[in-house]
């Protein structure tokens, strides 16, 4: 029973995500989007990238991909699903998570930690957190400016699906602090079950002592 990394072409955090499960004694290995889902997965990781070049758009051929009617399965079967950086857009544009990821408001890529302010921990993503912790995680993308309508963002709100939205390092939510324009600061967000969740900074590269700070583990951890 292991976490499945789901690799396409052009993926290349899936490594970054086996090391740190593994660090945390989780079992992962990467899977070939054309070689399916056995089925057996105890959780599910669309890793960061380039998928496909970017073409199109950031995720949107990945999305198009028939593992992805594989994850969506899986999803409704309760089995942990989390999409990261482009699997973040991978995930938006294939329908497990509300809202966009578009080009950021710099029109650069921005490679660079940020602080995150958790804002539901009643979830497995940030049960190793308190409500208004502050965390510290980078990120790495060109297109993470998050974008929703606003009756949908207020829907998120009242439904708590916000996970995380980006802050100072001391946890106020500014203008200043967003580093890509996202909407409403969201960093994080939940999909139509707790257990399915994408965000854009990267955890895995917040996991491994030896190389910086260790937050991303929090994370991570749902996979336990």
């Amino acid at each position: 029973m292991t976490v499945a990394v789901v690799r396409f072409g052009g993926s290349n955090c899936d490594r970054d995500a086996v090391r740190a499960l593994e660090h945390l004694g989780i079992d992962a290995e990467i899977v070939w989007h054309r070689d399916g889902l056995t089925g057996d997965e105890t959780g599910i990781v669309i890793p960061g990238g380039f998928s496909y070049g970017d073409y199109l758009r950031a995720g949107a051929m990945a999305a198009r991909t028939p593992i992805l009617d594989e994850v969506w399965a899986a999803a409704e079967a309760g089995t942990p699903v989390l999409g990261v950086c482009n699997g973040a857009q991978i995930g938006s544009e294939g329908g497990l998570t509300p809202g966009a990821f578009t080009t950021n408001e710099s029109a650069r890529f921005q490679c660079e930690p940020v602080h995150l302010r958790v804002e539901n921990p009643d979830t497995p993503w940030t049960a190793a957190f308190e409500e208004g912790e502050i965390i510290e995680v980078p990120i790495a993308h060109g297109e993470g400016r998050f974008e929703i309508t606003d009756d949908r963002l207020e829907e998120l709100r009242t439904d708590d699906r916000v996970l995380f939205r980006y802050c100072d390092a001391e946890g106020d939510v500014t203008r200043a602090a967003n580093p890509n324009g996202s909407k409403d600061n969201v960093a994080g967000v939940l999909g139509a079950d707790d257990h399915v969740a994408v965000l854009m900074p990267h955890p895995e590269r917040a996991s491994l002592p030896d190389i910086g700070p260790t937050d991303g583990q929090g994370v991570l951890r749902a996979f336990e």
